[in-house]
């Protein structure tokens, strides 16, 4: 069976290697002066307590803070604060009720349920989940202000000190500092990358970064009742990206100056919009003529002129969402397993004598996030972390600095917060820990001598997740790898079922839009408007938005498989066996898209036969992961160009079927 090298590599050099992003300097930026400003309006007025929790707030808003529009950076600052300050009043409340041993311990594992739960619902809600818990644990331990209460506003006061630090809300600003705009240019960029990459073995790498790209883009573009440019020409980039797709499935190359198109597409994005030539090339496939047409389409909409064919806006939410998932069996068990965690926690702080019983649930929360990463990983990174943040911090504070020099450094720690939290998590408890401390010596808490027990109440808390939260706990990696396939299986058999559904459209495409028009087309003219678009009708409209749910889809089971392989043997030996279903899947996708430019663009459209091999595949597929059976046939990857006279979804139904075939 043929594996990729993402599973040849050790587990452990895959857990322990860093990455290596781009240090986002505005949030950096912002996070020091919040920070800054919250403990130095504490010092002043004498009541550095209050400052502390604001100290707090800019921290957890800091956690959440990303390069993005004015409008969702807002909302994700202000979800998750608003849950920390609830669990800041929560657990402020049962310190000052009196609340101890056995009854904060249950109101602990009950908010921990319900954290877990939260967490369950997406990003948001795994953000505000956490820090719920967390604040519910500090409030619960740490110094009371007076009154007891104030600690919950203060931290809403120096979260809102660093939303206000962000760009103003302005109706005209230089499209480079449009988060969208920087957006849909890294999408362009990745797109020329794959192009240039077609045909080599670097092509699915880039495949799968232009699918990040995309879903970052999608996320950070307005609603469409909110009129942005972006949505013509991210609709344009869908296009594209599909006829790509095809192309690389069909290792099929193009000619350099067609591959730097994109990459002029995204400078002219970043200007502001402007011509862009598309050379005339004369493609000779359908899916040459499909990328042939997706391009200069992106070019009239770069320019201002035309719009992105067959392409539909961003359909709403469903309505009770968060309601279905708070009450999903998934939200139910990682609420049970959150809380059965806190509460074993609970019950070794109330037998240990611990000076800061706090820290162990606020341990646990941190270290148990499966949607952050593995939970073994995340749980030897804390203990190493704080070991080293403790050392640095005992080192830095030995000379018993005064509390200026001690808003110097929190603010230089939370200043490195979010390129640490980027890099690795160990790299992000490192900073930290040092912050933390200093917060808690600013509070008259701790001094120097009083560090070296967290490391005891870390490892503890590390300890209880490794056994109840991930050792004893029924779920493996395979459930949350097998149930991301089955969503990805059903995506992609919804997409075919749309592309292969009958419809005079893709016909008219095929006659209006042909090889003789597009080599005709010299020197760059631009095209007339949309020549090639498709009717926009309902069904492509749905077909446009099926496509990205399945790419989704594929790129949520990708991202499960890579995070499984980094588990210790034997947990990551189910990854290592999905992994040629997942690289199958995503080979399926480019077949999809090579099918749909074949039945639009001239080529061979393929027997309805072939469409059910592909379908049946799939459910035996679907069949597969709900059994917890991994495929042991092994699908060779083709390594000439396909022959475009041959249906795309024939040579992908035989792929399929050789992977389903029994290999014993």
């Amino acid at each position: 069976m043929s594996r990729n090298t993402a599973a040849d590599a050790p587990w452990w050099a895959r857990a322990a290697r860093p990455a290596r992003p781009v240090a986002p300097v505005a949030p950096m930026v912002r996070a020091a002066i919040g920070m800054a400003l919250a403990l130095a309006a504490g010092v002043l007025t004498h009541r550095v307590d209050l400052g502390v929790f604001a100290g707090l707030g800019a921290m957890h808003a800091t956690m959440n803070d990303r390069v993005e529009p004015v409008r969702l950076r807002a909302r994700r600052i202000v979800t998750a604060v608003g849950a920390s300050a609830l669990g800041m009043l929560v657990g402020s409340a049962l310190q000052h009720g009196g609340a101890g041993g056995p009854a904060l311990g249950a109101a602990l594992t009950v908010t921990a349920f319900v954290s877990g739960a939260l967490s369950a619902t997406g990003p948001r809600g795994s953000a505000a989940g956490l820090l719920l818990l967390v604040s519910a644990a500090l409030g619960s331990g740490m110094p009371l202000p007076h009154p007891w209460w104030a600690g919950a506003p203060m931290m809403a006061a120096g979260a809102a000190l660093v939303l206000l630090l962000g760009p103003p809300p302005r109706r005209r600003r230089p499209p480079a500092a449009d988060p969208a705009t920087r957006a849909l240019a890294a999408a362009y960029d990745a797109l020329g990358r794959m192009l240039a990459d077609l045909g080599t073995p670097r092509g699915a790498a880039s495949r799968r970064l232009l699918t990040d790209r995309l879903n970052q883009l999608q996320d950070v573009l307005p609603p469409t009742h909110h009129p942005h440019p972006g949505q013509e020409m991210y609709r344009a980039a869908l296009a594209a990206t599909e006829a790509a797709t095809g192309l690389l499935w069909a290792r099929r190359p193009v000619p350099p100056e067609v591959a730097a198109v994109p990459g002029r597409l995204a400078r002219a994005v970043e200007r502001g919009g402007g011509e862009v030539a598309v050379p005339g090339w004369a493609p000779d496939t359908p899916s040459r003529r499909a990328l042939d047409a997706a391009l200069r389409a992106a070019a009239g909409t770069v320019a201002g002129r035309t719009a992105a064919p067959g392409t539909a806006p961003v359909p709403p939410p469903e309505p009770w969402r968060l309601r279905v998932r708070l009450v999903s069996p998934a939200a139910a068990r990682y609420g049970a397993r959150l809380a059965l965690c806190v509460a074993a926690g609970a019950a070794v702080t109330a037998a240990m004598p611990l000076s800061r019983s706090y820290w162990v649930p606020m341990t646990i929360a941190f270290v148990l996030k499966p949607d952050l990463g593995s939970v073994f990983l995340r749980a030897v990174s804390r203990s190493v972390g704080t070991v080293l943040g403790v050392a640095v911090t005992a080192a830095v504070l030995a000379p018993a600095p005064g509390p200026w020099a001690l808003v110097a450094i929190a603010a230089l720690c939370v200043a490195l917060l979010p390129y640490a939290t980027a890099a690795h998590y160990g790299l992000n408890t490192v900073v930290m820990t040092p912050m933390a401390l200093v917060l808690l010596q600013l509070g008259g808490q701790d001094g120097a001598a009083g560090f070296w027990p967290r490391v005891l109440d870390t490892a503890l808390a590390s300890a209880i997740v490794l056994l109840l939260g991930y050792l004893l706990w029924p779920e493996r990696p395979r459930h949350r790898i097998e149930p991301r396939l089955v969503a990805a299986t059903t995506a992609l058999k919804a997409y075919l079922g749309s592309v292969a559904r009958p419809d005079g459209s893709h016909q008219d495409d095929s006659r209006q839009d042909n090889p003789h028009q597009n080599g005709s087309r010299q020197n760059g003219a631009p095209p007339d408007p949309a020549p090639h678009a498709a009717p926009h009708d309902d069904r492509h409209h749905a077909e446009v938005w099926l496509r990205r749910t399945a790419y989704r889809a594929l790129a949520d089971a990708r991202a499960e498989v890579e995070r499984a392989l980094a588990e210790p043997p034997p947990a990551g030996r189910p990854a290592a066996e999905w992994l040629p279903a997942t690289a199958a899947l995503e080979r399926l996708s480019g077949a999809v898209a090579a099918f749909a430019a074949q039945r639009r663009y001239g080529g061979r459209v393929p027997d309805p036969v072939e469409v059910e091999r592909v379908g049946r595949a799939l459910d035996a597929l679907t069949a597969a992961a709900r059994a917890h059976r991994p495929p042991t046939g092994a699908a060779a990857r083709p390594t000439r160009p396909h022959d475009p006279a041959r249906s795309a979804l024939g040579r992908a139904a035989d792929e399929l079927d050789a992977l389903l075939a029994d290999g014993s």
